[in-house]
Parts: structure tokens; sequence; C-alpha cells
């Protein structure tokens, strides 16, 4: 074996994990993706995707291809563990939101029967600080013959839907092992793949900084979306005030939209509140106000619907951002929900990148969504709804939350 080539287990096969897993396969690792569900693991095995990401589709397939990645239903002996589950919250009975750690503490106890001394074990969900600790702790009480052995590390991911693979290569990397040799032992691994710069710390440190890049642009989209809200009473486009402003040396004032999506920046602040109720204001007052976004959008909605006897309303968009699938805390989703369940008219919902996969209510081709409706809603920025003519939408009632056909 080459000396950078490793044996890599990757646990979960998601948004992260599988192009994580394809691209370590395809820089010459061997790499066993393990998933839980038997549907994905045969799906990949065939050299094909479950879910959308550019490019993804081509990396999986080579990856498949060159005999480097395999998948199965359970781990095996390797060199390098990542784990790369779910994190969400919770709610608990006072409607606090608290994480839920339970997807990082099975897959743990998963991989803890194949574990021997020298391996590397690296969190890249998402996690409360203290969690790389916890994985440490879960190891031991399994194995307590590897206390000391085994190396423990968490380098959270911090790629762009839409952006993954390239991303993947060349963003920085923040290390932050358990102990120094945890840290030096998890930058040598990434240094076989990464291009962009590794920066080390301690465990707690790295959970930290994941957590604060997400709450950072939170709070930066709550402004936006407070913006629109306020202009909405004022009769201003906020797009032209926005625009505006931002003509100013030192504003740059991001876009509002429906609300804020994705299993990043919609949760991770919640982790940085649940920890710290009293000193983190800003950010409980930022999700908030992106929390309550949606229920804007639908009370704008219904609305415009009462000049209708049987409104028609097309929602164009589930996923939570343009180009991709993932419906992980979509606004779009929460909206078209609501909708129905109020029964505030025929909703008709359209999503490009679903591909029939989408079982949950019925869903619409676009040329029909745009034919039947009464009130056409642009939840998501899809590169198919924003080159529609405008004029097929001069005789409908348009709401644009993107401001994508201004």
């Amino acid at each position: 074996m080459d000396k950078k080539q490793r044996n890599v287990v990757v646990m979960g096969l998601g948004y992260i994990g599988l192009p994580t897993a394809s691209l370590l396969a395809t820089k010459g690792h061997n790499v066993l993706g393990v998933d839980v569900q038997e549907e994905v693991v045969n799906t990949i095995n065939s050299g094909k995707v479950h879910i959308v990401e550019p490019q993804l589709d081509i990396l999986v397939r080579s990856a498949v291809n060159s005999g480097n990645l395999k998948v199965s239903l359970t781990p095996t002996e390797a060199d390098v563990f990542i784990i790369a589950v779910p994190t969400p919250f919770k709610l608990c009975g006072d409607n606090s939101k608290v994480p839920d750690i339970t997807y990082v503490e099975r897959a743990t106890e998963s991989i803890a029967p194949s574990l021997k001394e020298g391996d590397l074990v690296i969190l890249e969900s998402t996690s409360p600080v203290g969690t790389t600790e916890r994985v440490y702790e879960i190891i031991i009480s399994k194995r307590p013959d590897l206390a000391g052995k085994i190396y423990t590390a968490h380098c959270p991911e911090r790629v762009l839907p839409g952006h993954i693979i390239r991303e993947l290569v060349d963003n920085d990397r923040i290390i932050g092992g358990i102990d120094a040799a945890s840290s030096a032992k998890a930058k040598e691994f990434y240094e076989t793949f990464c291009s962009g710069n590794i920066y080390v710390t301690d465990s707690r440190t790295a959970e930290m900084a994941k957590l604060v890049e997400n709450s950072y642009r939170d709070v930066n989209i709550a402004f936006a979306n407070e913006l629109s809200m306020i202009c909405g009473s004022m009769k201003i486009s906020v797009w032209e005030l926005i625009e505006l402003a931002n003509r100013h040396p030192r504003v740059n004032i991001l876009q509002p939209g429906p609300g804020v999506g994705g299993h990043c920046i919609a949760v991770d602040p919640w982790f940085i509140v649940a920890a710290n109720s009293t000193e983190a204001r800003l950010i409980r007052t930022a999700r908030e106000v992106n929390d309550s976004k949606p229920y804007w959008v639908i009370d704008k909605i219904k609305a415009k619907a009462e000049r209708f006897k049987d409104p028609v309303i097309g929602c164009l968009g589930l996923a939570f951002k343009a180009g991709i699938d993932d419906l992980r805390e979509s606004p779009a989703l929460e909206i078209t929900r609501h909708l129905m369940a109020d029964g505030v008219g025929r909703v008709m919902a359209c999503d490009p990148n679903l591909n029939g996969h989408f079982k949950e209510f019925p869903t619409y081709d676009l040329q029909s969504v745009l034919r039947d409706s009464d009130i056409l809603v642009l939840l998501v920025d899809h590169k198919e709804f924003k080159g529609i003519d405008r004029e097929l939408l001069k005789d409908k009632v348009v709401i644009d939350t993107r401001g994508a056909w201004r």
C-alpha cells in the first residue's frame, strides 16, 4: 500500500458522506461507505446516486468503477473512520430546541468493535461543543483496551450545497483533536486530498468554529429578511433598497428569501443557544426572525388568495435552495405544507430536482403549474424558474420571495 493510501470507513452516505467517500476513493484510498438504508447501499453500489448535487453522479460512478469505493450496511476494520451522520435538534416540552447527537452516538457504537490501536476516528458532523470528547468516551466505554491508543478529532465540513465537490478539495479546513497527537494525525490524513489550508486547534474550538460560522450567516440573513418584512409594510421594493444601500463601500446586505433552510444555518445556531441561553441573545433573535419568515409569506399568499373564489396556487420550488434536491428544514416545503393544511386553495407544487422521488404530496410539471395557477409563488430560484417567459406571468398574481423576476 502507498504510504498515503488508507483504508477508510465513512459512516453515513448523505449530502456530505457520499461526496467525501467518493472523493477519497478517487484519490486512491480504499473506502467502505456505510449507510443504514439498504436502498441507498444498493443504489451507490450500482454506480448511481440518490441525491442531487452537481457532478456527484460522475464522481460516484468513477469511484465505484475504480473498485476503491464499496458500500455496505455495516463497517469493517480500517485505518480511518469518518462519522458524517445527521445532528438535528429536538423540541423539548418548553419548546426549546436542543441538539440531538443520537446518530453520532449510534455510529460510534457501531464502529467500536472494528477499531484497533493506531486508528483515527474523525467526526465531521456539525456538533455541539464536547461531542468529539463524547465520541472518545463511548469508544473507551466499549473498548477499554484502546484507552490512549487511538486518535480522535473533529473536522467540520464547511461546503456549500451545489458546490460540494469543488469545495471539499479547495476550502480551508479546521481540525481539532482531543489532544495534539490526534490533531497531527488528522491533519496528515486531510493533506492527502485537500488543497486548502489546514488549521489545527483543539476539538472544542473546532466544534464552536463551525457553529459560529453558520450563526454569523444566520444573523446576516435575518437582517435581510427583517428588512423585507419592513419594506412590505411600507410599500418599498426591498430588492431595490438593498441594491442601493450596498453601493456604500462598507455595506454588504444579503438577499432575503422565504426563510432559511438546510441542515446547517437553520440548525446550528440553536446548538449555541442551548448551551448559552442567557448570553446568546442576538443569535436567538436572528433565528426567531428567520423561523418566522415562512409564516409572513403564508399570510401574504392568503391575502392574495382572498381575491379568488377557488384559487389555484402554484408553489415553485420545495428544496431549501436552488440547484439541489435537499429538503431539510426547507422554508419552501414548510410554506407549501401549511397552504395545503389550511385549505387556502388548490396547491400545485413543482420542483424539477425531485425527479419523482418525492412522495409526501403530488407534484406537477412546470408547464401545468404555469397554465393552471391563479397565484404563482416563487419559493426557490431554480434555473428552470428564473428563465420563465415573463409573458406567461402577466395575467397571474405573482409573489416572488427570491427577487428573481424583478
